[in-house]
């Protein structure tokens, strides 16, 4: 709730002394920051005002240079990659290799069981040209990055696990482990059908041992000897190439925006019914302002847009709002306690009250996601970025932009006193035998 919290609980008039004292007589407090601050907010809202209007014009300039945002994999398209070791690869390791072949900016996520082990990634490769070139430059550019990797020691052997029907066929027929000769026919095409199919549904396309082709239906032990010769068992195997379509990615944009406007529009009726439209729409103003000014950070620095960093606007649009909330509920009480406060100087006291709470939640939660931002790795560095960026932009907004918001509105209707809240809703009326002294204590214990 309010930041008046931090004050000694002793100071505030009409609270009963002994339910804050301990056994031994020591008084309980809390921490704050401020000996009652006095600063005024609302004479520096133009400074506030001017550096959004920078941070808001830098930010589309590069959106409009760059002719749009960075978008990830998840929206744009891509090529998919499921690739299978026979051991936990070295994530770090694969995504240096990737970056040699030029595919830098490519997304690994690993799949792990229920232990926690985890021998298959997926790599997603962003879409170049048309939808079978992208499909076999991608998946060329992958192979490539794994063999110079993990496949050195093949000893000049085709890998087994990268084997197709009609190059194992091939093989097969040339060397004749069954003795067909010219009785062959397509005897061994469908052998090697048989033995791939086995590869790829029972060892999950992957062979790391040709003794495990003894179970696989027909295969002789003359066929599995012929098959060590020829081929090496490398450590890996894509078991998939797929291509995620532009279309879809473009699905998922329309959904993330409706997503965020659904949010903002069911806050704006909220607080609209808790307090006034006024202040309902100050704070949507607020909170998208935060997420533009967020967007435009991410264009300036090249982060890329996708689908957890969609996650993190949607957190810090909550995170945003709470703040904001707090402030404007502290208008709305000190707007009972004192009714003939002109209402500019009633905001800045109520801005003030709360200004320990800010910093202490706001400082913490920064530091927490700045930790998060500087060692928690390229996966979740365009997440905490956002959620770094919005939490101060969101801190700043919440009295510099959406309480300033309020003031002028107030001004410009004509209200230069306090008038906050004349629905039910805002509970201005004192309950049944409440005095403003009594509403007072329960204000200062927020």
């Amino acid at each position: 709730m309010a930041g008046c919290c931090y004050r000694p609980f002793a100071q505030n008039p009409g609270t009963n002394r002994s339910s804050l004292e301990s056994k031994e007589g020591k008084q309980i407090g809390m921490i704050e920051f401020f000996k009652e601050p006095n600063i005024d907010w609302m004479g520096k809202a133009k400074y506030f005002y001017a550096l959004s209007a920078i941070l808001l014009l830098a930010g589309w300039i590069s959106i409009s240079a760059k002719g749009g945002m960075y978008y990830g994999i998840d929206f744009k398209g891509g090529t998919n990659v499921d690739v299978k070791f026979a051991q936990p690869p070295n994530i770090d390791q694969l995504r240096g290799a990737l970056s040699k072949q030029g595919l830098g900016n490519s997304e690994i996520q690993s799949i792990g069981d229920i232990g926690g082990n985890s021998n298959e990634v997926l790599i997603f490769v962003s879409q170049n040209g048309a939808k079978d070139e992208a499909l076999d430059s991608s998946k060329a550019q992958v192979l490539a990055a794994l063999n110079a990797t993990y496949n050195s020691s093949s000893g000049g052997k085709p890998d087994f696990n990268a084997a197709t029907p009609s190059s194992l066929a091939a093989y097969l027929t040339q060397k004749d482990p069954l003795s067909l000769s010219s009785a062959a026919g397509d005897r061994y095409q469908q052998l090697a059908k048989q033995i791939l199919d086995y590869r790829d549904r029972a060892l999950n396309g992957l062979v790391t041992n040709f003794d495990d082709l003894t179970k696989a239906p027909t295969v002789t032990p003359a066929v599995v000897a012929s098959l060590r010769d020829g081929f090496a068992l490398g450590p890996f195997a894509v078991r998939n190439a797929e291509i995620v379509g532009a279309k879809v990615g473009a699905e998922l944009r329309r959904q993330a925006i409706y997503v965020t406007l659904y949010a903002l529009g069911g806050m704006l009726l909220y607080i609209a019914f808790r307090f006034e439209w006024v202040f309902g729409a100050a704070a949507v103003l607020a909170v998208f302002h935060d997420v533009l000014i967020t967007l435009g950070f991410f264009s300036l620095l090249h982060f890329e847009i996708s689908l957890t960093v969609i996650a993190a606007l949607l957190t810090l649009v909550g995170y945003s709002m709470n703040d904001t909330i707090v402030i404007f509920d502290r208008i709305r009480e000190n707007n009972r306690l004192l009714r003939k406060e002109d209402f500019k100087d009633l905001v800045n006291k109520s801005i003030n009250q709360t200004l320990s709470r800010t910093i202490l939640t706001s400082g913490l939660t920064f530091l927490t996601v700045l930790v998060l931002f500087l060692m928690g790795g390229q996966v979740l560095r365009a997440f905490s970025f956002a959620l770094v960026v919005g939490i101060v932009v969101g801190t700043y907004s919440s009295f510099g932009i959406a309480a300033p918001l309020v003031v002028w509105w107030h001004r410009w209707k004509g209200h230069g006193a306090a008038a906050v809240g004349t629905g039910p809703a805002a509970g201005n009326k004192p309950r049944n035998g409440e005095t403003s002294t009594a509403r007072l204590a329960p204000a200062g214990r927020r």
